[in-house]
């Protein structure tokens, strides 16, 4: 049964759309710069700060001069995300935005899909530990419809395509309460909330926030994440030969998705590889292990790697779908890194929620 509440919500006083920025796992290092040198205020300083321990005492200092300020009343957000996404088509996606109650995976509200590392978990544990706050909102399925949609008028806040409406959200524990979750982005920041609830063993330690999307969004879309080998010559999978790249790409997204295919790409060909029955076709690239392997969602990218000399194999895979990753999830199996590709990633700077 998820916990799914209302909360009072930290959120910066004056609001800009330089204070913002996406999640710290997708920041490079000249990224992170630029947003350092944005606004003396931006959320990057938080969240990739130099250390843990300079990230809390900035939060606090933020909070003493008035920078961040609380919301008076508990509230839940509706979310609405206007992007262009890879293919070029221009979509709508929208969620709530509330406090979720993190519990271990054993209790089955919260159902992961991907494997974790360790290294990511203890470093946004010691991040948690000195803001005592959750910085950044992780994103969630649900299946069925949504219990509420963003109101008319004018969002409260707005910034990098996401838009926010305040909304009192006293419906939202009922409607969830025979819902199971599953985790689309943020694995790492779930697992670390589970275990500072275990380390502080009270009831505000467990909450953490998170953005909540119907699977029958029609704006919510997974794109697919392509395999690149370097230093692998080993990798040469038997397949079915094709004139092209284009007509090998034309195959692929022409087959059903009862058992896994991809296109292998070596020295300028292309070929058609199948896996078996029910695989994915993430899990028929897993075969090959992870030494050398590198991930794009941009398919020419990895193309050019290949015909560079940079790689020796590149993998084209179609995008996995919504009800296997859930179908998986609620069998209790986890996929290989980067199964799914969800665009565009939240923002992370327009609210935080206090532990």
């Amino acid at each position: 049964m998820p916990d799914v509440a209302p909360f009072r919500a930290v959120r910066y006083a004056s609001p800009s759309e330089s204070q913002t920025a996406p999640p710290y796992d997708v920041i490079s290092p000249e990224e992170r710069r630029r947003y350092l040198a944005a606004d003396p205020y931006n959320v990057v300083r938080l969240t990739l700060a130099d250390s843990e321990e300079e990230a809390g005492r900035l939060y606090r200092s933020w909070l003493e001069q008035g920078v961040l300020v609380e919301e008076e009343q508990p509230a839940a957000w509706a979310v609405r995300q206007d992007y262009v996404g890879p293919d070029g088509v221009a979509r709508r996606r929208e969620g709530i935005l509330a406090s979720l109650r993190a519990e271990p995976y054993e209790t089955r509200a919260v159902l992961p899909h991907e494997r974790t590392h360790a290294g990511p978990r203890e470093s946004r544990l010691r991040l948690l530990r000195a803001a005592g706050a959750q910085l950044e909102p992780i994103f969630l399925l649900y299946d069925g419809e949504p219990p509420l949609a963003p109101p008319a008028g004018e969002p409260d806040l707005r910034a990098a395509g996401t838009s926010l409406w305040r909304v009192d959200g006293v419906s939202l524990p009922s409607a969830f309460a025979e819902r199971q979750l599953l985790i689309a982005d943020g694995h790492h920041r779930y697992e670390t909330a589970v275990a500072y609830a275990a380390e502080r063993g009270t009831p505000a330690s467990a909450r953490m926030m998170a953005v909540l999307v119907s699977t029958s969004d029609p704006g919510l879309e997974i794109f697919p994440t392509h395999r690149v080998f370097s230093g692998r010559p080993d990798i040469d999978p038997p397949g079915e030969e094709q004139p092209r790249v284009e007509d090998a790409l034309a195959v692929l997204n022409a087959e059903p998705y009862d058992r896994a295919v991809a296109v292998a790409y070596r020295h300028g060909s292309a070929r058609l590889v199948r896996g078996g029955p029910g695989e994915l076709d993430v899990e028929l690239v897993d075969r090959f292990g992870h030494e050398g392997i590198a991930y794009t969602p941009d398919a020419g990218e990895a193309l050019r790697r290949v015909d560079a000399g940079e790689a020796d194999t590149a993998f084209l895979l179609r995008a996995t779908r919504i009800e296997d990753v859930f179908e998986r999830a609620r069998r209790g199996e986890v996929l290989p890194q980067k199964t799914t590709y969800f665009f565009p990633k939240l923002t992370s700077g327009l609210l935080f929620h206090p532990v």
